[in-house]
């Protein structure tokens, strides 16, 4: 009996040639062929920008960003600062030793001190420190221990911080120690200068500030016309 016939083997076969019989290439794993779709259909998001809802993130693993609660700004990004400009300070609108600018004050102050630092008190305080009380501490102050000058320094201090004024010509209680009455006169003509009228108090200053608003707000604008 003859043996059953059998299919030759490939390699067999004088014409088999191996490079026309190449094995197929592997297939890629499923997670590399969804990347290679998405990256496809999506090529310049990075995996970040509309991307579809159920397709894993396949662009390029990216920096968590912590939000700070507190300022709501990103950690590692510096916030930016307001630019302080420093103003320069104004000048006292007159000098120390121009008492005779004002020379009615000037003789009120060389006689009575104690009511031009009333005066001066009670304005700088806007109301809170009258005059009465103002003057009397001053003049107390002056019969106990014959240096108002350590009372009445404080108020050149309140009232450079009021308005911006340089520490000149000498710092304040040097100035009130060794020219009293002109650091006076000169705080009360500053004040008057700036608007402030010592003489007629707070509330007289406060009265005369809304008569003039209310005069502003009745005048008639200008440029106006009658039409015909």
């Amino acid at each position: 009996m003859g043996r059953p016939d059998q299919t030759p083997s490939p390699r067999m076969n004088n014409n088999f040639n191996p490079m026309f019989h190449a094995q197929p290439p592997p297939e890629q794993p499923v997670y590399e062929k969804q990347m290679v779709e998405t990256e496809q259909k999506y090529p310049n998001n990075d995996g970040m920008v509309n991307q579809p809802v159920g397709v894993p993130n396949m662009g390029r693993p990216t920096q968590p960003t912590y939000i700070n609660p507190t300022v709501n700004q990103p950690y590692g990004v510096q916030m930016a600062r307001p630019v302080i400009i420093n103003q320069p300070s104004s000048n006292w609108t007159s000098g120390l030793f121009d008492c005779m600018n004002d020379g009615e004050n000037a003789i009120i102050t060389c006689c009575f001190p104690f009511v031009t630092f009333g005066q001066i008190a009670e304005v700088t305080d806007e109301g809170a420190t009258s005059c009465g009380t103002g003057g009397i501490l001053y003049g107390l102050i002056c019969c106990l221990f014959g240096i108002p000058c350590v009372y009445s320094c404080t108020f050149r201090a309140k009232i450079r911080n009021k308005f911006g004024l340089p520490d000149a010509p000498a710092p304040d209680w040097t100035t009130h120690c060794f020219c009293e009455y002109c650091a006076l006169c000169q705080e009360y003509r500053e004040l008057k200068n700036r608007g402030l009228d010592p003489s007629i108090g707070w509330s007289g200053n406060m009265q005369r500030q809304r008569m003039g608003q209310q005069q502003e707000m009745m005048a008639p604008p200008m440029g106006q016309r009658m039409m015909g």
